[in-house]
């Protein structure tokens, strides 16, 4: 007596379910239908993160170009990946992207990573080849312990790598270079 029969719910059969199951503010991507988690940034990663998004807002905004985010924020590529980019940026043509109740569901024009001490290969290799294959425009990740930027511009269906760069982010889109 007193306990209310719970409505039967069937387990999660893919990796988006157990995704979706997550508390809102885990630290998780889903690339390629597997779950990664990580714990919260440190210090300079987050100073760096807040510099870069301010200084990329302030001048999209005036502009009207579009919008820059940071994480966490969910970005849905398809039903086997979903990504929580440290800043993105959509131009303002491709806002539809943002769908109701505030998902992003769709590729943002502009990603910046910002390097954490335990997980360089997978901003390096397994997001950046996420993106590429999404068909982000560009690319950058910053490496907080030189400030050294690694830039890629999407080139047909391909990143091409760029010079890099100390303290600064080239954006070609947004016709701009932005210090850090």
């Amino acid at each position: 007596m007193g306990l209310a029969k719970k409505k039967y719910q069937p387990p999660p059969r893919t990796g988006m379910e157990v995704f979706m199951m997550l508390p809102e503010g885990t630290l998780a991507e889903l690339i390629n239908d597997t779950i990664y988690m990580s714990p919260a940034p440190e210090y300079l990663h987050q100073k760096i993160i807040l510099r870069l998004a301010s200084d990329i807002q302030s001048y999209v905004e005036v502009r009207k170009l579009g919008e820059c985010i940071i994480s966490p924020i969910d970005v849905f590529f398809d039903d086997t990946n979903a990504l929580q980019p440290d800043i993105l940026f959509i131009a303002a043509e491709n806002m539809g992207i943002v769908i109701k109740g505030g998902k992003v569901k769709g590729c943002p024009d502009l990603i910046i990573e910002v390097l954490s001490p335990g997980n360089i290969d997978h901003d390096k290799v397994t997001k950046k080849a996420a993106y590429e294959k999404f068909g982000v425009k560009e690319y950058f990740i910053v490496d907080p312990a030189t400030k050294v930027t690694f830039t890629w511009y999407l080139t047909g269906k391909k990143y091409v790598k760029q010079l890099s760069v100390k303290g600064k982010i080239k954006s070609k889109l947004l016709k701009k270079t932005f210090s850090f």
